[in-house]
Formats: C-alpha cells, structure tokens, sequence
C-alpha cells in the first residue's frame, strides 16, 4: 500500500498563497456588515487613544499653571481696570497669545498706592500691561476651574467611549471568529469524508487532528487579534506622529530619529520569524502524530516490553521540536529588547531636547508629557508586533494548511449523471472482468482477476496473506478503483452507479471491529434516524447479539468506550453483525471476521452468518476453511491471480492448493 509522506508540510514552504485569503474572505461575507462595524469602532478606539495625550497637554498648559493662564481659555466676562472696559477672550483675536500672571508689586491703582504685600494680576495685552487686583480677576480664576473640569469630564467622556467601543469590538471579532471557523470546520470534515483511503493513508492521524483543532484556533486568533488590532496599531502609530508634529515639528523630527533603525530590525525579524515558525509547526505536526500512533497502541508497545525504546523515540521528535521552538524564541529575545532600546533612545531625546527647549523658553511642559505618552503609543505597538507577528504567522500558516486539505480532491470519482438506484435495491449479480490493480503504481496486487456471483450466492476467498482477497472486497466497495477491467454488479459498470448510493445497498463486518465511543444503540444504528429500537433489536436477535444487549440493565443505552475496549473482540463482532444486518444490505460483505474468535463464541458468530448471508450475496474472506465448506464458490488467491474455483469437495478432490491450506489446518486441529 501507499507510505505516508510529508509532502503537505513540505508544500507550505512558499510564501503566503493570496487566493488562500480570498477564499478566506468567501467565509467571512456573511458577517461583513459586523466586520464594518468593528472598523467603525476601531475608528472610536483609535481616535480615544490619541485625543488622550492631547487633553492631558491642554489640562497642564493652560490651566493647571499657577503663573500662566491662557486668557481665551479663562476670560469669559467684561471689567474694567482705571475706569477702562476689557473684553477678554472677545475683543482681541489673538487674546490665545497673551498670558496673565501673578506677582506683588507697589505700584498705584487710580491714583492709589498699594501695600508692598498686595498681591496684583498683571495681564500683558497687545504690550499693555493691565494690572488686576484679587477681587478684579476673581471672575476669571473662577472661570479657569471650570474650564479645567468640563476638560476632566471630556477626558473620562473620551476614556469610557474607548473602553465601550474597545468591548464591543472584541465581543464582535469574537463572535465572528467562532461563526467563520464553525463553517470551515463543518466543510473540512464533510470534505474528509468524502476522501478516498488512499489520502488516509498517505496522512497520519496527528496530523489531521492538528490542521482540525490547533489550525482553525490560529485562523480565529486571525479575525480577533490581527485583522482588526493590526489596523489599530497602524492607525495608532501613524496617528501618534501626526500628533507629535502637530505639537512641536521640532522636536517630533528629533525623536522620531529611530524609526529608520526600527523599519531595519522589524523587516528582518518579520522574514526570519516567518521561517523559523514554519519549521516549529511541522515538527509540532509530527509530535501529534507521534502521540497518536502511540497511545493507540499502547497495548502493543507494554505487552513487548518496549516502553524505553519507544520513549527514546519520542525523545528525539520531542528534542527536534525543543530545538525549532529555541531558535524561535531566540529571535524574539533580540527583537523584544532591540526594540525597548530605541523606545528609550526616543524617550531620552524628548526629555533632554524637550527639556532645553523649555528652560529657552521655546516649548510648554505639557507638550512633554504629552511627547513621551505618544512615544509610549507609537512604541507599544510595535512591541506587541512579536506577539502579532507569532500570531500572524501562525494564522497564515493554518490558513495555507487548512485550504490545502480543501484542495485534496477524491481519487474515486462519480460519473456526472450516475445511474439511479433501483427502488427493491440491488439483485447482488457480481462480476469481476479481467481486473488489474495496484495500490503503488508498477506493483500489481490483482492481475487479471475474474469471476462471477449471482444473486443470493456465497463466494469465498482464501489464500496467503496478501494474495489480494481483502483488495477484492475494498474494490467491490469501491473504495478505490480498478486500474483496468471492469466490475459489474447487475449489469451495469459500478463506476455508473453514485459510490455513496451504492454503499448503502453493501454492509461489511471486518476482522478488525471499530466501535464508536457513546452507547450500543448509536454503533449499530449508525446515526441512521429512520431505524428504530425496535429494527436493532430485531436485528440483534436475529444474529444472536442480544444475549449482549440485554446483558446490561440499561440494554441499548449501555455505554461505549473507545474502540469497544470493554467488549471482548466475539462481542465486538456480533455487534458488528447486528449493525451489518439493521442496514438491510442487497450485499454482505465478512471479511475475516471469524479470524479472532474462540471456538464458543464461534458457534455462536456461525449461526448468526447463516442467518446473515440469507436472500443476498455474501462475499466471505475466510481464514479458517471450516468455516466456507457450504460456500457455493470457493476462490482461491495465489499472487494476486486466481488459482483455483470451485466448491469445497471440489477443491480437495483436486489436491492443489486448497487442498493444502485446508490439510493443514486440519493436521493443527488434530493436534490441538
């Protein structure tokens, strides 16, 4: 059969593939109005973050400056000093130029000498200098504290907008998220099944398990922290130098020094980061799947004794792993601290310069502040852009990996107009014309392989292992296609009939029984809504599975375990039987499925065949020869060809092959 290959993991080394994306998109179209509305409110959050910084600036300038008052900002009335009326803030339009400012002085009022103590407001207006007493100005300090609470007010308006607006996207990008990834993982599971053996065999369970649970999480985080958050951070960054030109153009040029350094170390990152977290996503892959293979045969691995070597094994894929992810990590050790460091040199240099510019004269202390709070803006992006970046990366590799599975196409085709189903079903008329098959291409497993079954007959086939027989059976199911040859079942190619129809009308019972974790009722119905209790338990009668069911107080309810560990493998099989029979199958398939089996529990799985096979045609694989001496046809297999045909005293009368497969289980059961 086919080996598994990484060749997925492989494919996903080019860069990001942009119709990925657009398909990506196809699933968000049903939530684009939410989508809008996130960006309206990134447009509120974004905005809220900005005008922060500028309130605090205005806040310290104007008003919380016990010497220097911006008179437009305080002066909202009319006085008069010396018997002159000033209208201030109103009767000068550059009135937001001029300061007014405390101090003690000596000088005369209307012709009146003050104390030395008094103390005065002097107002400089258009070179005038206006002096005010206590009770002359006390309108306009009045008037100040105002204006510094309605600014509070604004600024705790403008906080909780933020935070209302910053809930409400996240609760929104979520929602979308879960509502996108529900419809991806809904599809790719439909589209798994729809998968032919050959792509399951190729891909390991872990892996599967991987892109389904671990990918489609990353493509959430995709929606609810990148689409979104990173034109956020782009909005807060651009807005933050915007600000700081505004504010001093100066001074903002002198910080913004570090942007081309942090353009270089940031385009560098983003280009190793992106391989390195390829390589850990691939080799996480192969843990998973590693830990699938051997917790599933965990009983194999205990009864040989191998836990040591096997955990050896392990070792080395989980140190692979250690090495992908430390070199990964070490990339954002020097991105992180890399970045912290032009943060400060920015910082520094709106300090220090800010610092000269305001003992000159030349720049207010709150532009400062307000300098540093949008540094700290501009920078905390950017920082977080690590974080963005794992993130971004890890959901664009899902995204690759997820729509590559969406690529995986069926090998086992339907015709475009498939030939209906009959109503009464299937007559079970089966023949095999000259067929060929091989499972890699070059080694042929069956070679011109011919027969005929007519309906109700049981046709048996026994030889080596790996002559053919089971390939016989998945063919006939056509869970793959036949090289060449044809197979015809009534009359017709079965490549004409739909494959999942044709299913339908065909049940197996396999050596191997798998039984679903949940209860009894649910492994032989199969989720079928329209069987009844009823039909299973009819059913399990008829095959003698009932003595099983009612077994138990809660029969049909009793629980499952995974893989029916609880039941023993006979139990398993009639179980399988009851299932096998509650589907009403035109044609029966057992393959090996009394291989396992004690001799009591055989009696007992013998009856239920012979009530099975009943009014329909069973292909039976058979290891044990006593069991198919009533089989109207016996095929034996040799190297992929048929060998020998004919009934059991046919065979043996003939003294070829059969003859020596059936002496020697009967010489061993002699001897036992």
């Amino acid at each position: 059969m086919s080996q598994p290959n990484f060749k997925q993991e492989k494919k996903i080394e080019k860069d990001a593939d942009l119709s990925n994306l657009r398909k990506l998109a196809g699933y968000t179209k049903p939530w684009i109005k939410r989508l809008i509305f996130c960006f309206v409110l990134l447009i509120a959050v974004t905005a809220s973050s900005l005008i922060q910084p500028y309130v605090i600036k205005k806040g310290l300038d104007d008003y919380l400056n016990p010497n220097r008052v911006s008179v437009e900002q305080v002066a909202k009335g009319d006085f008069s000093v010396a018997g002159k009326s000033y209208k201030l803030g109103k009767s000068n339009p550059k009135a937001s130029q001029n300061f007014v400012e405390r101090r003690n002085d000596e000088s005369v009022i209307s012709g009146e000498k003050a104390s030395s103590d008094t103390s005065y407001i002097v107002l400089n207006w258009e070179g005038e200098e206006i002096r005010l007493t206590e009770s002359e100005a006390s309108a306009m300090w009045r008037g100040r504290y105002l204006e510094l609470l309605k600014m509070v007010i604004f600024l705790a308006v403008v906080v909780i907008i933020g935070l209302a607006a910053s809930y409400a996207q996240q609760y929104n990008l979520n929602f979308i998220g879960q509502k996108v990834i529900f419809a991806i993982r809904s599809d790719l599971f439909g589209h798994l099944q729809r998968l032919d053996l050959p792509f399951f065999e190729r891909n390991p369970t872990g892996r599967l398990v991987t892109r389904m649970t671990n990918d489609l999480e990353n493509i959430n985080e995709l929606y609810t922290d990148v689409i979104v958050s990173f034109l956020h951070d782009i909005g807060l960054v651009i807005g933050s130098i915007i600000m700081m030109l505004s504010m001093n153009p100066t001074l903002a040029a002198i910080c913004l020094l570090v942007i081309p350094p942090l353009a270089i170390i940031t385009y560098y990152f983003r280009k190793l980061v992106r391989q390195a977290y390829r390589v850990v996503r691939v080799r996480l892959a192969r843990i998973n799947t590693a830990l699938n293979e051997n917790i599933t045969g965990m009983k194999t691995i205990q009864i040989f004794n191998q836990e040591d070597k096997f955990a050896d094994d392990f070792a080395e894929i989980n140190e692979s792993y250690r090495q992908a992810s430390r070199r990964e990590l070490k990339l954002y050790a020097i991105f992180r601290p890399a970045i912290n460091f032009l943060y400060y040199v920015a910082l520094f240099l709106a300090v220090y310069f800010g610092g000269r510019m305001t003992m000159e004269g030349h720049l207010e202390v709150g532009v400062i502040i307000a300098m540093t709070l949008y540094i700290d803006k501009m920078f905390r992006p950017i920082q977080d852009l690590s974080e963005k970046f794992n993130i971004l990366q890890a959901s664009l590799t899902s995204v690759e990996r997820i729509f590559l599975l969406f690529e995986e196409s069926e090998e086992v085709i339907n015709s475009p107009k498939p030939l209906a189903m009959p109503e009464e079903g299937l007559k079970g008329h089966v023949e095999f014309k000259d067929v060929h098959f091989s499972y890699i291409e070059g080694e042929e497993v069956l070679k011109g392989v011919s027969f005929e079954a007519r309906p109700g007959d049981v046709i048996a086939f026994v030889g080596a292992t790996g002559a053919g027989k089971s390939t016989i059976i998945s063919l006939l199911s056509r869970l793959y296609d036949v090289d060449s040859g044809e197979i015809l079942i009534d009359g017709h190619n079965i490549k004409e009939y739909d494959k999942y129809q044709l299913r339908r009308h065909i049940s197996a019972v396999l050596q191997d029984v798998f039984l679903f974790s949940g209860d009894v009722r649910t492994n032989i119905k199969l989720l079928s809504p329209d069987i009844t209790d009823t039909e299973i338990m009819a059913a399990a009668r008829h095959v003698n599975a009932d003595k099983i069911i009612n077994r138990y107080p809660d029969g049909l309810d009793h629980p499952v375990t995974e893989s029916g560990s609880t039941y023993s493998a006979g139990e398993r099989q009639l179980i399988s039987f009851a299932r096998a029979l509650v589907h009403k199958p035109d044609i029966l398939i057992l393959d090996e499925a009394t291989a396992s089996i004690d001799t009591d529990t055989e009696e007992l799985i013998q009856e239920a065949i012979a009530r099975l096979i009943e009014d329909r045609t069973t292909f039976i694989v058979a290891h044990r020869l006593s069991t198919i001496k009533n089989a109207d046809k016996i095929i034996v297999m040799h190297h992929g060809q048929i060998a020998e045909t004919g009934t059991h005293d046919e065979l043996i009368s003939l003294g070829g092959l059969y003859y020596d497969l059936y002496r020697l289980q009967y010489e061993d059961t002699q001897k036992m």
